[in-house]
C-alpha cells in the first residue's frame, strides 16, 4: 500500500510537472510583457489618436524623426523605425499631400529623395513635442531628484541590453551622462567653472568670469520659462557641462555659455547640448538661433559648424586681457 501510494504520487507529480512545463511561460518573458502593458497604458499608446492629435502613433514617430534631422530619406527613416517600406511610403505620401513635408532629389543618389519638414509640418509637429514633454514631465513631477536619476539609469540599462544592431544600437550606446534642469547652487558653480577653465585654457582674465556671472544673473532674474532654458550635463553625480538658450527677440534665440569639463570631452556632450537648444528653439517658435564666440575656440566652433551654424559676422576686439576676433554664428530653424 505505501509502495502503491508512493508510485501514484510519483505519477501525479510527473503529470503535474509536465503540465507546468507545457503551459507555463518563461518568467522573464512574462515580466517584460507586464512592463510593456504597464508602459503603453501609462503613456497612452493604446489610444487611436496620439497625444490628442490627429496623428497615429506611427505617424507621430515619423514626424519626430524628420523634425530632429535637418535632412533625411525614406530609407533612413524606415531603418530608424523598423517600418515596412510600403507602409512608410503611404505615410509619406499622406504627409506630402497635407504639405507637411517636401521632397527634393538627393545630389548624391538619384534613387533617393531628401525629406524636409515644411513650416506647416513644423507647426503640426510642435504640439506633439510639447504634449509629449508635458506628459512625461507630469509623470515624474512628484519624484525626488534621486528617484529621477534612478529611473533614467534604469531606462538606459534597458536600452543598452536590448539595443541590438544598426541605428538603434548606435542610439543605445551608453552615454555615461544625463541632462537635467539646474538646481540651487548649480548656476554659481557654472560661473566658477567657466572662469577657471577659460583662464587655464585660454588665459581669459576675471572680466570673462564677470561676464558669465552677468549672463547667469539676467537669466534668473528675467526668465521666460516657455522660451528660455538651461541644461545641466551630469556624470557620476557631478556637473560636467551646461548651456543656456535665452530670448534675443521674438523670432531669435541666443545660445550662451556652452562648456564641457575636460574629463568629459569626447562623449558628445557638447553636440547633445546644442541639439537640445535647437529642439527647444523650434518648439518655442523661434526662427533662428544666434551665438557669440571667439575665433580661437576651435572645439566649440567645430560643434557649432557640425550642427549647421554658419559665421555671419567677425569683429576684432580687446577683451578679457587679450586681442581677440569675435564671431557671430547663426542657425536657421
Amino acid at each position: 500500500m505505501p509502495a502503491q501510494a508512493a508510485k501514484g504520487k510519483s505519477h501525479g507529480d510527473e503529470r503535474a510537472g509536465s503540465g507546468r512545463r507545457a503551459s507555463g511561460a518563461d518568467p522573464y518573458v512574462e515580466a517584460m510583457r507586464r512592463f510593456s502593458r504597464f508602459y503603453t497604458r501609462k503613456i497612452g499608446l493604446l489610444q487611436e489618436e496620439f497625444l490628442g492629435t490627429d496623428f497615429s502613433l506611427t505617424e507621430g514617430r515619423v514626424l519626430y524623426e524628420l523634425a530632429h534631422k535637418r535632412e533625411s530619406t525614406a530609407a533612413a527613416v524606415g531603418a530608424a523605425l523598423a517600418l515596412d517600406a510600403g507602409y512608410l511610403s503611404r505615410i509619406l505620401s499622406s504627409f506630402e499631400k497635407k504639405k507637411l513635408i517636401t521632397k527634393t532629389a538627393s545630389p548624391t543618389d538619384r534613387r533617393q529623395s531628401i525629406l524636409t519638414l515644411t513650416a506647416h509640418g513644423q507647426k503640426a509637429f510642435a504640439p506633439l513635442e510639447a504634449r509629449s514633454s508635458e506628459q512625461v514631465g507630469k509623470m515624474i513631477a512628484t519624484l525626488p531628484e534621486a528617484k529621477k536619476r534612478q529611473l533614467v539609469d534604469a531606462m538606459q540599462t534597458v536600452e543598452n541590453l536590448l539595443g541590438g544592431g544598426g541605428v538603434e544600437a548606435e542610439r543605445a550606446k551608453p552615454t555615461g551622462y544625463v541632462l537635467r534642469p539646474p538646481q540651487v547652487g548649480d548656476l554659481g558653480w557654472i560661473v566658477h567653472r567657466q572662469g577657471a577653465l577659460y583662464w587655464q585654457e585660454y588665459r581669459y582674465d576675471e572680466r570673462f568670469e564677470a561676464l558669465c556671472a552677468e549672463i547667469v544673473a539676467k537669466f534668473v532674474q528675467n526668465l521666460d520659462a516657455k522660451r528660455e532654458r538651461c541644461w545641466i550635463a551630469e556624470k557620476d553625480e557631478e556637473i560636467v557641462g551646461s548651456v543656456f538658450l535665452v530670448k534675443e527677440s521674438e523670432k531669435t534665440a541666443k545660445l550662451r555659455l556652452l562648456y564641457v569639463e575636460p574629463n568629459a570631452r569626447g562623449l558628445g556632450i557638447g553636440a547633445r547640448l546644442v541639439a537640445e537648444c535647437e529642439r527647444f528653439a523650434q518648439q518655442a517658435g523661434y526662427e533662428k538661433i544666434v551665438l557669440w564666440t571667439q575665433s580661437e575656440l576651435d572645439a566649440a566652433r567645430h560643434v557649432y559648424e557640425k550642427a549647421g551654424f554658419r559665421v555671419v559676422e567677425k569683429k576684432e576686439h580687446h577683451s578679457f586681457g587679450k586681442d581677440l576676433t569675435a564671431e557671430v554664428w547663426e542657425l536657421g530653424l
